[in-house]
């Protein structure tokens, strides 16, 4: 059903970074795009071999797991609807899973909290729907996310990706493990009070001394942002070409030039930074910049 991806990795020279490998998962897709790419990858599978061909899943009005979900259905011949956090509203990111065929339900902030009341409610008896939660989290998108490390060539000295529920991290350090490599994993919640992103990944593997959380990176909460991280993002990608996103990817750039500064990592030391995709999140806040 996915076909093979172009993911290379390339040498970051820019001088905020010694040392700085980039995974391009931003190049595999770009509507079903990176991280989300690999945890649709056996979520799709999965609900292919069940005989489910109706997708149901959750998000808010500029999530990229949304239009992800409704590229990815479009393209492999499945119905989507998603529910979507809060009051109706028109914009790029769901004029997309509109134009891929998604039908929208947009629900109320508490109402959105009980997602499985959600779908019984509205599905129970569409026996073609398949519920995938907010994000893709699931252990099938775990196992998705593993093979990022068995694709790669080399070892690093550390690896780092940005989180918000935790999914892609916990496929990470699960392979880390599997290939007892002796890489350290530097997570960097993008939300408040992250420390549940420890909680989240120990449903789908155990904790262990490779894992690091990196709590204080998230400019004042999940797509919240300051004219600190706009300035770095825009220099960012004049000097390197990439484009980084102010919600996931810039935020964890940021941190690894941090703790570089603060010696925290050795200069010497090999870093590989999982590029998520994700970029279309950038038209929500185009008037930042």
């Amino acid at each position: 059903m996915f076909q093979e991806i172009y993911s290379p990795v390339q040498k970051i020279e820019i001088d905020l970074f010694d040392n700085l490998f980039v995974k391009r998962d931003d190049l595999i897709d770009p509507y079903v795009s990176g991280n989300k790419w690999r945890k649709l990858k056996y979520i799709l599978a999965k609900a292919s071999n069940e005989n489910k061909k109706h997708l149901i899943t959750f998000g808010g009005a500029y999530s990229n797991h949304l239009v992800a979900t409704a590229a990815a259905a479009a393209r492999f011949g499945f119905k989507s609807t998603a529910f979507v956090r809060g009051e109706a509203v028109q914009n790029e990111m769901l004029l997309l899973c509109s134009l891929f065929g998604m039908k929208l339900i947009f629900v109320d902030r508490q109402s959105y909290k009980n997602k499985n009341l959600l779908f019984k409610s509205h599905f129970e008896d569409d026996l073609n729907a398949y519920f995938i939660d907010e994000g893709g989290a699931s252990k099938e998108a775990v196992k998705g996310c593993t093979e990022i490390i068995t694709e790669l060539n080399e070892t690093y000295d550390h690896i780092f990706v940005a989180a918000g529920t935790g999914t892609t991290a916990a496929g990470l350090l699960k392979a880390i493990q599997y290939k007892n490599l002796h890489t350290k994993l530097h997570v960097i919640p993008v939300l408040k009070g992250g420390e549940f992103i420890k909680d989240e990944i120990s449903k789908y593997t155990s904790i262990s001394d490779h894992l690091t959380l990196h709590t204080g990176f998230h400019f004042g909460g999940y797509a919240k942002t300051t004219p600190e991280l706009i300035h770095f993002i825009k220099n960012f990608t004049e000097k390197t070409g990439m484009l980084i996103d102010p919600v996931y990817t810039a935020k964890m750039f940021y941190a690894i030039a941090d703790l570089q500064r603060k010696n925290i990592i050795n200069a010497n030391d090999k870093i590989l930074a999982i590029h998520t995709g994700g970029l279309l999140g950038i038209l929500g806040m185009k008037d930042k910049f």
